[in-house]
């Protein structure tokens, strides 16, 4: 069975919080590739920004359902979520975009095991760690070429 060291991205794009949205869309669309791994100036990673981060930004904002009663306004979904959705949208930066704390695995995990935690938890890039230290990335690519003979 093939694990995560026979088929990530050894050679890591890695962008940082300040790298604007405008270039991270040039990254990615040039590179092709679905998402990139946020580190720090040290190298830490931070989490991952994905195609869909930059999705978000283009999408229309859902407005809670609320209920009002007697001057009160009971709102029947979370107000937070409705914040965070107007916070990517505004976003400038990476930072202000990209998902923290990032699913990881590392580099013996095996490979139904990373497509089943991009399946379950809807993760499509994967870094890949060695302790604490970013050594690759899977991303969908890297999955779907496994099944060539």
């Amino acid at each position: 069975m093939q694990k995560a060291s026979d088929i990530m991205t050894r050679d890591v794009f890695t962008v940082s919080p300040e790298t604007t949205v405008s270039e991270l869309a040039k990254l990615l669309a040039t590179h092709n590739i679905g998402g990139a791994p946020v580190v720090d100036d040290s190298g830490s990673l931070l989490g991952v920004v994905t195609e869909n981060d930059l999705i978000d930004q283009k999408k229309k904002i859902h407005i809670p359902t609320v209920v009002t009663i007697l001057d009160s306004v009971i709102y029947l979904e979370n107000p937070g979520k409705m914040e965070k959705e107007m916070m990517k949208i505004a976003g400038a930066t990476v930072g202000d975009i990209y998902s923290k704390k990032p699913i990881t695995v590392n580099e013996d995990t095996l490979l139904d095991e990373i497509s089943t935690i991009m399946a379950e938890k809807n993760v499509h890039t994967l870094p890949v760690m060695r302790e604490e230290k970013l050594v690759g990335v899977i991303g969908k690519q890297d999955i779907i070429r496994t099944l060539i003979p």
